[in-house]
């Protein structure tokens, strides 16, 4: 499908899918997330996600929250380690209400004091809740490993003693820094003129001065694979074996993506599911799983066993990840993972929030939207060689860590 994109005189990009669909989404994809908080701002990120709801120049918390409610509209956020994603789903008619909402929250939030302390609160118990979920809390601990002393390799939750600290001084500097128009997009999917979008985005953006972003990213330092068992004193154990991976922008990723989703994607014919699960009964759930960033990438296997069959797994886990080294897929079997990969693909781009947000995600960082047919294609175009390659540079089992909860 085409889609529509524009910039403003400030710097600010807008991207429009068009749908034809009565629901639609809109947001603003800002390039801020963990790897950019200072040494002092662990969690500031998350905590301003948290906070631009609580107030701005004009509206209080109650107004912000029922501007979408009143009209069947839903208002939204996430943080991760690379982008903040602000953003509402209403039907088409409210497009106008969802900008000038978005560019409120956005741009003038004030970080009330009084609201801060209420929120901590709830930041609090939303980083206790995860402590409680091994099975969660592995993954974040897992790239602390392999991004040891580097930004990527810090919770996106943050730090509780640093959260005690943070002020409305020290957010407002935080979004100064990073929430400007040349640092974000602006994107829509649903059934709309274009020149309607582009029209509301000057009247409500262009008011905001274009600025100059200093954010540096630091890449990762070497990596080094490492070992680690930690105590926690669950009934089941908690594993997970990978390593760095390919960046988004790696031709290879694809490649990378097919062998994952063959090895433990989400089908119940996955290999590693087959052998752990259905012929050795070891496991409950294993998978793997592909994490890309904008200049490094992770990838992982994970299963939940009891302590006692710890070391069976991962012999088996090993020995499978040495035969995709060793052995080439057959015609059958490289026609076989692509059907399958492009069928769910297809299916997940049903999803028209899901494809939103994937579309805000890789025009903010590629200025480019990759559609699902583009995919298919270069999906089909991978050769068993493209394969045995990247399997050999991802499954060496000597570039691999591994952490163990038990």
């Amino acid at each position: 499908m085409l889609y529509n994109e524009f910039s403003l005189p400030n710097g600010l990009r807008i991207i429009h899918e068009p749908t034809s669909s009565k629901v639609a989404y809109c947001g603003l994809a800002i390039n801020a997330g963990t790897r950019d908080e200072l040494s002092d701002e662990k969690g500031m990120a998350h905590f301003v996600e948290h906070l631009i709801f609580k107030g701005t120049t004009k509206r209080k918390a109650w107004h912000i929250l029922n501007r979408m409610e009143n009209v069947g509209g839903d208002l939204d956020a996430y943080t991760n380690k690379e982008e903040t994603v602000v953003y509402a789903a209403f039907l088409s008619e409210h497009l106008e209400r969802a900008v000038e909402l978005l560019a409120d929250i956005v741009f003038h939030s004030t970080f009330p004091k009084q609201e801060i302390e209420k929120e901590t609160d709830v930041i609090f118990d939303e980083i206790e809740s995860y402590k409680d979920s091994p099975s969660e809390l592995i993954y974040d601990e897992f790239e602390g490993m392999l991004f040891r002393n580097h930004p990527l390799g810090e919770n996106v939750l943050g730090d509780p003693e640093q959260l005690r600290t943070f002020t409305p001084e020290k957010a407002l500097a935080f979004t100064r820094r990073l929430y400007q128009p040349g640092n974000m997009i602006l994107f829509v999917q649903g059934n709309f003129n274009f020149k309607k979008i582009v029209r509301l985005a000057e009247k409500y953006l262009t008011v905001i001065p274009a600025m100059k972003v200093e954010n540096k990213r630091l890449p990762p330092s070497i990596y080094i694979p490492e070992k680690s068992v930690v105590d926690k004193g669950t009934h089941q154990a908690h594993v997970i074996i990978g390593r760095r991976s390919y960046s988004a922008h790696e031709r290879k990723r694809i490649a990378l993506c097919l062998l994952n989703n063959v090895l433990g994607g989400p089908g119940m014919n996955s290999r590693l599911n087959v052998i752990l699960r259905e012929r050795h009964g070891l496991v409950y759930n294993v998978e793997s799983n592909l994490s890309s960033y904008t200049d490094t990438g992770v990838f992982s296997i994970y299963f939940g066993t009891d302590n006692k069959d710890i070391d069976a797994c991962l012999n088996l886990v090993r020995a499978e990840l040495n035969r995709m080294r060793e052995l080439k897929f057959t015609s059958l079997q490289l026609i076989a993972a692509k059907k399958q990969l492009i069928g769910q693909i297809g299916v997940g781009s049903d999803n028209n929030e899901n494809n939103a947000l994937d579309m805000s995600k890789i025009y903010l960082h590629y200025n480019k939207y990759e559609t699902a047919e583009s995919v298919f294609k270069r999906v089909e175009m991978l050769t068993s060689d493209d394969l045995l390659t990247v399997a050999n540079e991802m499954f060496d089992e000597s570039s691999l860590s591994v952490l163990i909860y038990k």
